[in-house]
Formats: structure tokens, sequence, C-alpha cells
């Protein structure tokens, strides 16, 4: 009986380090892809292989088929998911984003690859249309989620064209263990931790009162994981997160009390953003059938234990903006 063989970018990020869990806990063997500019050496699995490598190279992605391939399952997990500041990185989010998705699908396509799963984002749905459901319009407002869309078509185009199956996740506000504590601009609840593991304040832009609903990694990567094994997920969207949204103002709050202390809070003016954010999660409830979420409150709980073993870190900034106009305060 032959082995599934599974390729799985970003592995030694947060959620893609997870899902290669996941496929090897299925009995893949998995090939973890990652250039290690926000991810670690130690998030990445034992029982993986893994391959250092930029994927916006096309040259790169095709050694790997050449090398390690062919595969069945491809995992892209790899991006820059800073939102915010995609604005100010205009060249490097479709670099990043949508070129090394290409390089991927192509290299899929050629190497007969079985299924392609991709991480997309709320980000593509844009303000409003609440609750965010599959069937809205898409109407991303900043790069990250206008990439994200296009990359969600592009699938759609090779599906027609060369019968490539996929499935398409739109995660939102996934928090939990092993996710970087030091990158400023994205995963607020990172954000909080480390500044107040620092014993900074913790920074909210505005007045606090924009609403997001937030997801422990373990509701995600199982599904991400299991998509090409179910046949109804074949060539489908789904959004996938939690149900109750709160304020940032109120996960604050909700960060200090997992901490152990009391919440000390700086606002900053406010910046440009979708200020209400939640998702319809029925059509991935009924195909996947994920057992009951995991409560904010248990994995603040669980994510600020695994973070107490780590030394606070600095912010990691970046260092090569491209636009440097309206950048946020706390940014600068």
């Amino acid at each position: 009986m032959s082995v599934t063989r599974a390729i799985v970018t970003g592995a030694a990020g947060f959620i893609g380090s997870h899902v290669a869990d996941q496929c090897l806990g299925l009995g893949m063997k998995v090939v973890a892809v990652d250039n290690l500019s926000g991810g670690f050496w130690r998030n990445l699995p034992d029982q993986a292989q893994f391959v250092v490598g930029d994927l916006r190279e096309p040259t790169f992605v095709d050694q790997l088929w050449a090398e390690h391939g062919p595969f069945d399952y491809v995992y892209h997990l790899a991006a820059y998911a800073a939102e915010g500041l995609s604005h100010h990185v205009r060249r490097f989010n479709y670099q990043s984003n949508l070129i090394t998705t290409v390089n991927l699908l192509n290299a899929a396509i050629t190497g007969h690859a079985r299924h392609f799963v991709f991480t997309s984002s709320i980000a593509v749905y844009g303000t409003g249309q609440l609750p965010l459901r599959e069937d809205a319009s898409p109407r991303p407002e900043d790069p990250y989620g206008i990439s994200k869309y296009a990359c969600e078509l592009d699938l759609y185009a090779a599906k027609e064209v060369f019968g490539m199956p996929f499935t398409i996740f739109r995660p939102h506000n996934v928090y939990g263990e092993r996710q970087n504590l030091a990158d400023p601009y994205r995963n607020v609840i990172g954000i909080f931790l480390n500044q107040s593991r620092r014993g900074e304040p913790m920074t909210v832009f505005g007045d606090g009162s924009q609403t997001r609903a937030f997801t422990h990694v373990d509701d995600v990567a199982p599904l991400l994981a299991r998509a090409p094994l179910i046949p109804e997920a074949a060539n489908q969207v789904f959004n996938i997160g939690a149900d109750i949204p709160v304020s940032v103002l109120a996960l604050a709050n909700e960060v200090a009390l997992a901490l152990g202390i009391e919440p000390r809070i700086r606002h900053l003016p406010a910046r440009p953003e979708v200020v209400h954010a939640f998702s319809d999660h029925s059509r991935a409830q009924a195909v996947f059938q994920p057992p009951a979420p995991v409560p904010l409150k248990q994995g603040l709980a669980r994510m600020a234990a695994w973070a107490k073993g780590l030394e606070p870190a600095p912010p990691r900034r970046f260092e090569a903006l491209e636009l440097t106009a309206h950048l946020p305060v706390g940014w600068r």
C-alpha cells in the first residue's frame, strides 16, 4: 500500500506547523517547507523532512518536486499575512502571497497532484456583509485581501482548464501555541502577550470597540489536513473559525487575566481597518462536523502557559517598507 505524500508550506510557522502535525497523524509522509522568515526550527515536527527555500523562486519550487516529489497533496500555508501592513509593502505582499501560489500551482499541475489546499482569509470579504458567508461577493479593501482573492480565482481557473481539485479555507484571527510573538503587525493576541510580558502596556488602536471572533489553532488545523480526504470538500470554499465575536478592549482584559496581571492599555489613533468581522461557519460544520471549539478563556490560558516558557522577544520590525505615508503611529 502506497504512502500518501504531502508538502506543507509555511511548516515552521504557526498554522503550518500544526497542519504538518495533523498530516503526520493521518499517516502521510510530509515534506515541510519554509524560508524561516517568520517561523522557527522549534515548530517543525521531528518526523517531517524539512527543506529551506524561497517559494517566490520557480526554480526552487521545481526542485522541490524533482528531489522530493511527487506529492499527492499540496497544503499551501506560507504567506505574509500582515493585512494592515500590506498597504505599505505592496510589492512584497504580491510576491509573497500571489506569486508563491502560482509557482506551487504550476508545479502541482505538472506533477499531477491530487488536491491543492489553500489558506485564504476573511480579508477577501471587505467591509460589511455580516455575518460573512461564503456566497457573499468578495470586496477586498487591502493588498493582502486582494492577493488572497486573486489566488482563489486562479485556483478556479486551474480547476476548469487542468482539472486540479482544490479546497479553499478562509480562517480568521487564529491564535495559539507556536504563534510568532515578536511580530508587531499581526496577531493581536500574540502582540498583547508579548507586550505584557515585557512590562509594556497593551496597545489598542482607537477605542477598542472593533470586534473579532478569535479562533484557537486546534479548531483550524485538523480541518485543513482532512480536506483532501472528504469528497464533499472538493472545489469548495469554507469559512473556519470561532462564532462569538469580542471587542479588542475586552480581549486585552482577557489576556491580562490569563497572565494573572492587571491590564495596562495604551490607546493609539485609530487606523484604517474593518471595524466588525465575524463569519458564518455552517458550511464547514455540515461538511467536517468538527467537535466543539476551544473556548476563548481556555485557549488563552493554554497560550499564556506556553508563552511563559519563552523569553519575551523584542518586536521584529519590517525592514523594507515600500511606502511610509499614512503608516499607523504604533508602527513607526
